[in-house]
């Protein structure tokens, strides 16, 4: 095994300049897979990270002894949502909160860096005027979800008005006093949203950096097989070609792999600034941890060596074939019905299946079109060579005949992205959805009895704030009867009207009111709404996440899979040069192999992503939706355009001496 191993190592230095380039080549695709590759993976675990961070603030009630009882409600400040938790211990010792480095004592406030460096920046009137009391110190990281959180906790005693009140009426995300034996808690169902779009997200986009990452095992294949061939016809035996296949793609992808993890950290700092689920990431979320780095570092080599192997049958079958440079026979119809099988299952897809089902079918989709590609193309390339009328046509129709999985290589990073944008396009949310309106009415229920006291001293308040607004009462419940039934009935409502609608006289009002009712804050109908519409601007951001990962992808594979598919042809087009071929021609008809299978194909991806997209779907695509669509198909084409171009220089180059050397 040692001889192979050095003999591999020796032919892969010695393959010439060409030969380095393209080892580079694949060693740059393999970088690319695996510094996107650790980004997926450590967004799902950074999900998961936050979703545990955040649960102690959604208490479990204590089966047994209580220790602690802890109540949570939301307020607001300059439209931002802040989590104020009211905590009181019960029995000595109880364990501290998360983040804080002791149970807060009665009259104690603990506030996250964020909601304190606002308290220090803001008027006190708008904010810091809420929170009187002794500080207690600064929450940390292990109590937030994300650093820009605004969260307070407050020490109460345990019979604290704030700690006996009700749940409020109004409080869609209040939760109303509750003993418990920890600080442990429960996931929300917005954490656990969260985690499944990050999950359906990364099937989006892992699957085509899988099959990015397998081509970069066939990068410049034909030179490589060339090689083999020639040692099968001297007496090499087929487990010596598969072992040195493994070992000459094991040790490019290796060099690649720690190149995409050195290159992922250096980016970190980047990728914490994306803003999802109402901020920005701590720098530890975006490290997945020693052993996922290593697993990974270790997975891409041999997922890359495992490529090579499966492309290595004709050799180890009929290396004279090869050699002599015969057309493999057509791909099979049963791609297709694969590929139909698997959009058989679409349909059942939707509300009540399980996340796993999902993403299965998502992946055996982007699989099925992988598959189903190399057939399309021979196809195209027998129908463009049959009615071919220019040289260029022609060239490229028998380039796609005699070699489908090359020329599908090309574009198959552009059209899987394609299924990436009909997926996302169908379901991304229009521009009039990701606004919660100006409603400025604020609103607090109130307990049926306190009425009259609770209104008075609402406008008391107000006037010594220097807040103007209308102070009435909504729902207040009338005597049993016909007339009771008008739109008033129904638990009280203390409605403020400020007649001053910017933020800051919202803010005051806020703060005038805070108190007046223990343990709920005055909010308005669009902060009830924000959370949702916090989510459908994140979906949007995802949107964008998961496009520019899927295009870099594509135009990478696009730019490399072209310049390797040069250094493969290279022979070929040194023969065409020396016909008297001009290389305008030749250029054509490279731009021909690869832009008519992505039209097809690209299209193909797009309609099959969008039919994928319906059992999801709320209504038919937005203005926003058909948007993404053009802006998606355009850059997919620019890049694919460019890549080409790009490689230019490099059919020039080794067609620039027409005479062909061997490898």
């Amino acid at each position: 095994m040692s001889r192979l191993m050095g003999l591999a190592w020796r032919l892969l230095r010695g393959g010439g300049r060409r030969g380095l380039l393209g080892s580079g080549l694949t060693v740059a695709a393999v970088a690319v897979s695996t510094g996107l590759l650790l980004f997926t993976l450590a967004a799902n675990l950074a999900f998961q990270g936050r979703a545990d961070r955040g649960a102690w603030r959604n208490p479990v009630a204590a089966t047994g002894d209580a220790v602690a009882v802890e109540a949570v409600h939301r307020d607001y400040v300059d439209e931002r949502q802040i989590t104020v938790v009211d905590v009181a211990a019960l029995k000595p010792g109880a364990p501290a909160p998360p983040g804080l480095d002791r149970f807060p004592a009665p009259g104690e406030v603990w506030l996250s860096p964020a909601l304190a460096g606002l308290a220090a920046e803001l008027p006190a009137a708008r904010l810091a005027d809420r929170f009187p009391g002794k500080g207690g110190g600064r929450i940390g990281d292990r109590g937030l979800v994300h650093p820009e959180e605004l969260v307070v906790v407050r020490g109460q005693a345990p019979g604290a008005p704030a700690l006996t009140a009700g749940p409020a009426v109004d409080g869609k995300e209040d939760i109303a006093p509750t003993k418990i034996s920890d600080f442990t808690g429960r996931r929300t169902d917005d954490a656990i949203g969260y985690q499944i779009l990050a999950l359906i997200a990364s099937v989006l986009m892992v699957v085509p950096l899988l099959v990015f990452g397998g081509a970069a095992a066939r990068l410049t294949v034909a030179r490589r097989d060339q090689r083999l061939a020639a040692l099968r016809l001297i007496g090499a035996t087929p487990g010596q070609v598969v072992a040195m296949t493994v070992a000459e793609a094991v040790i490019t992808a290796f060099g690649g792999a720690v190149l995409g993890t050195v290159l992922y950290f250096l980016l970190t700092p980047l990728l914490t600034g994306i803003e999802i689920q109402g901020g920005s990431w701590f720098v530890s979320d975006m490290w997945p941890g020693v052993l996922p780095v290593l697993a990974l570092a270790a997975a891409v080599p041999l997922l890359v060596g495992l490529s090579a192997v499966v492309g290595l049958r004709r050799i180890v079958v009929s290396p004279l074939g090869v050699a002599k440079r015969e057309t493999p026979p057509a791909m099979r119809f049963i791609r297709v019905v694969a590929l139909l099988a698997v959009l058989a299952l679409v349909p059942t897809l939707g509300a009540g299946v399980g996340i796993g089902v999902i993403v299965t079918v998502l992946s055996l989709a982007f699989l099925a079109i992988n598959l189903v590609g190399p057939w399309v193309v021979g196809v195209l390339g027998r129908v463009v060579a049959a009615t071919a009328r220019r040289p260029a046509g022609l060239l490229a129709g028998r380039r796609m005949i005699d070699d489908p999985r090359a020329a599908w290589r090309t574009v198959s990073g552009v059209a899987l992205t394609g299924f990436v944008a009909g997926f996302i396009g169908l379901l991304s949310p229009g521009a009039d959805l990701l606004s919660p309106g100006n409603a400025s009415d604020l609103r607090v229920s109130v307990p049926p009895a306190k009425v009259a006291e609770i209104t008075a001293q609402a406008r008391e308040r107000l006037s010594a704030a220097g807040v103007r607004a209308e102070v009435t009462v909504r729902g207040r419940a009338r005597a049993a009867g016909p007339s009771s039934r008008g739109h008033d009935a129904g638990p009280p409502v203390l409605v403020v009207s400020p007649r001053e609608h910017d933020v800051a006289s919202l803010d005051r009002a806020r703060t005038a009111l805070d108190g007046l009712v223990p343990g709920r804050s005055a909010t308005t109908a669009a902060d009830d709404d924000r959370s949702g519409f916090r989510v459908l601007g994140d979906i949007r951001t995802g949107t964008v996440v998961v496009l520019t990962v899927s295009f870099l992808v594509a135009i990478a594979s696009a730019g490399i899979t072209a310049a390797s598919s040069i250094l493969d042809r290279r022979q070929t087009y040194a023969l065409l040069r020396l016909a008297g071929t001009p290389l305008k021609v030749l250029g054509a008809a490279r731009r021909a192999e690869t832009l008519i299978p992505l039209s097809v194909m690209g299209g193909g991806a797009i309609a099959i992503g969008m039919f994928c997209a319906l059992p999801f779907a709320l209504s038919v695509m937005n203005v926003s939706g058909l948007v993404t669509l053009l802006v998606c198909v355009g850059i997919g084409f620019a890049g694919v355009v460019a890549a080409g171009a790009a490689s230019t220089p490099l059919l020039r180059s080794v067609t620039a001496n027409p005479a062909p050397r061997p490898d």
